[in-house]
């Protein structure tokens, strides 16, 4: 678990940290046997989270386009595989990488932040509407079990051809998240920074050309 104190975050221009891991559909993942394409690496709080489902359910939907472009995408989440595989939502993420990370050994590796205050002012401000949002796309949303905790925060990053971080978005809150137009812009070999980084409720509502 990572505190304050001892939270040790990655930059941009270094290597990724490479991993080798079965995911929840018993499928090897690994960077190195992605190298050549490039990567969006995200990592989610619970399975019943209703802000990191509503985002998986959004990414969802450029999966394939992206594909095409080059980019693959995996998903950690700090649930077992059991919980992961109780609800036939998560099943359906495949063919993304789907892995269970319950003791946090990536999670800590990439930096993940827990914050109880950060956590504590996402659910007074817009847990409500999120939740009304998720219950609308039939998606799950339950108290969390075993080892899930409330105060994880949620992060994202992009990895180039060469396994080379080039974007982290460490969230400040549950309904941040990286654009969709940097990913894409990433996918298409442009510069990540030539894309708004203009904020929006959940981090997926639509922007310029984009719908949820």
């Amino acid at each position: 678990m990572n505190t304050p104190l001892d939270r040790i975050t990655l930059d941009v221009n270094v290597k990724a940290p490479d991993f080798n891991l079965i995911d929840v559909y018993d499928r090897p993942v690994s960077l190195a046997q992605l190298k050549g394409k490039k990567v969006f690496i995200a990592f989610f709080r619970h399975a019943g989270c209703p802000f990191c489902n509503l985002r998986v359910h959004f990414l969802q939907k450029h999966y394939l386009e992206l594909k095409a472009k080059g980019l693959e995408m995996i998903f950690f989440f700090e649930s077992t595989k059991k919980v992961l595989l109780t609800s036939s939502f998560h099943k359906e993420i495949s063919p993304i990488p789907l892995i269970s990370d319950a003791d946090k050994t990536w999670y800590n590796t990439y930096g993940i932040e827990e914050s109880a205050a950060k956590s504590a002012k996402s659910h007074l401000t817009s847990f409500i509407q999120t939740a009304i949002k998720a219950k609308l796309n039939g998606l799950p949303m339950h108290m969390m079990v075993e080892k899930e905790s409330i105060k994880t925060i949620p992060a994202e990053f992009l990895v180039d051809e060469n396994g080379i971080i080039r974007k982290i978005h460490y969230a400040n809150g549950l309904n941040d998240r990286m654009s969709i137009e940097h990913i894409y812009d990433f996918a298409d070999g442009k510069s990540t920074s030539a894309a708004s980084d203009r904020k929006s409720v959940n981090g997926f509502i639509p922007k310029i050309g984009f719908k949820a």
